[in-house]
């Protein structure tokens, strides 16, 4: 313990590790939005950036891997009757828990953020930051190899820059499996809330970042060329089992979706307003605005009952079958893991007429849409920027047509206005088009 105490205070070993922590946790603030969301979201994007933290973690075991031959004690080392595995294992530890806990204490930082927010812990974020630390153990043990074998000043940046670009163009190489195995940031780009990684590509990664450990382990201990030559034998036995049990279909490569967090957790009164179990937590600010918009859309007959949160897996797979009873919203969370965007909740509810998912394939008139939700809302349309989050410009003409359309409703019997609303509700729903549904 006394040479492991040695190692951490004058090896690089303590140095890599507050430079992994710094950059990881600067990362993760830059951008609290992104994860803000809950664990999962802060574990992909911790396993994210490992584009930059993988790669510091090589560099400096590099760097460190070059200690001997800087100071040139190689030789004298070798006449010691101490084996080079027993001397090299201080340094190993050293190397290898301060970047592996480094990483643990990245996510400890975002966790402490959403810890009182965040309504569900997947059991899946321990084994996948359990990984993402091996990750880095592999990386140090790997560059503590390659700085023994090539002791050079410019080893350690060229193998930083080298990991950047691995990391980079193994996430986005094809086929899917080959990343998922080779990359230590495989499936951690984020599409929606209730998205994981397969416990299958987690497993394939840690049998190979578990080869590349040894075969690093090998070239730092190695005594000759066909012993350097050797230590590869790991890392693609490692490839090998990992090839043989990855899966290959794309529902668990390519953003898979956990069912416990896309379930619906509800209201216990009605109307009902229901969010996923990601979202639990903003149930209570959701319901007063949900049950507002719906309040608005029963102006029309055989309007919906329930507001449901969205939970559809954005453009991987179809809308399910509307549900008359039920309209969608969307739920966002902002940087604090609250309810965003609260003034968009209901006139989004009632933008569509409650007609929920729609048809991608039917004609919409917009301007006509438009008037017909302005009238249930009981004022004149205007712009949505500022209000709806993705609208970062508007057609003036398709407003200045709404406004139009909106007086007209406004001049007639409130019974005849409400009918032809609905009557623009019903053609959405049929797949007809709506011109001339307000103005007939």
């Amino acid at each position: 313990m006394s040479v492991l105490r040695i190692e951490l205070r004058r090896s690089a070993a303590a140095g890599a590790a507050l430079l992994a922590l710094a950059v990881g946790v600067a990362a993760l603030y830059i951008a609290p939005g992104r994860w803000s969301e809950g664990w999962m979201s802060l574990t992909l994007t911790v396993k994210e950036y490992m584009i930059l933290l993988w790669p510091i973690a090589l560099a400096a075991g590099a760097w460190q891997g070059r200690r001997e031959h800087r100071a040139k004690v190689g030789e004298l080392f070798a006449t010691t009757p101490r084996s080079r595995i027993r001397r090299m294992l201080p340094v190993l530890v050293a190397m290898g828990s301060s970047v592996g806990l480094a990483f643990l204490l990245v996510v400890a930082a975002g966790g402490m953020r959403i810890a009182s927010t965040a309504a569900y812990f997947p059991p899946d974020v321990v084994a996948i930051t359990l990984v993402g630390a091996l990750c880095l153990v592999a990386a140090a043990w790997l560059g503590l190899g390659i700085g023994r074998l090539l002791p050079t000043l410019v080893t350690a940046p060229v193998l930083a820059v080298a990991g950047v670009l691995l990391v980079f163009f193994t996430v986005i190489m094809r086929p899917d499996w080959m990343g998922a195995i080779l990359s230590p940031a495989y499936g951690s780009t984020p599409f929606y809330p209730f998205q994981t990684i397969d416990p299958r590509v987690t497993a394939v990664l840690a049998l190979f970042m578990g080869g590349l450990a040894l075969t690093g382990v090998l070239l730092l201990v190695a005594g000759g060329r066909r012993a350097s030559v050797a230590a590869v034998l790991p890392v693609l036995l490692g490839f090998g089992a990992a090839a043989a049990i990855v899966p290959r279909d794309d529902a668990a490569l390519v953003a898979p979706v956990d069912p416990v967090a896309r379930e619906l957790v509800c209201t216990d009164d009605a109307p009902k307003v229901c969010v996923t179990r990601v979202h639990a937590n903003v149930l209570d600010a959701l319901t007063p605005l949900a049950r507002q918009g719906l309040s608005v859309l029963a102006k029309m007959p055989n309007a919906p009952t329930q507001a449901h949160e969205d939970r559809r897996a954005l453009f991987l797979e179809d809308a399910p079958a509307r549900d008359a009873d039920i309209v969608t919203i969307d739920v966002r969370i902002d940087d604090h893991g609250g309810l965003a965007h609260p003034d968009a909740v209901v006139p989004e509810m009632v933008f569509g007429l409650g007609t929920g998912y729609g048809n991608g394939e039917c004609e919409r008139n917009g301007a006509v849409e438009r008037a017909a939700a302005y009238h249930l809302l009981g004022r004149e349309p205007v712009s949505d920027v500022g209000v709806i989050p993705e609208m970062i410009e508007e057609d003036p003409q398709l407003n200045a047509e709404a406004v139009t359309l909106w007086q007209g409703l406004q001049k007639l019997p409130a019974p005849e206005a409400i009918a032809r609303v609905t009557a623009v509700r019903d053609a959405i729903l049929a797949c007809r088009d709506t011109t001339g549904l307000l103005s007939r």
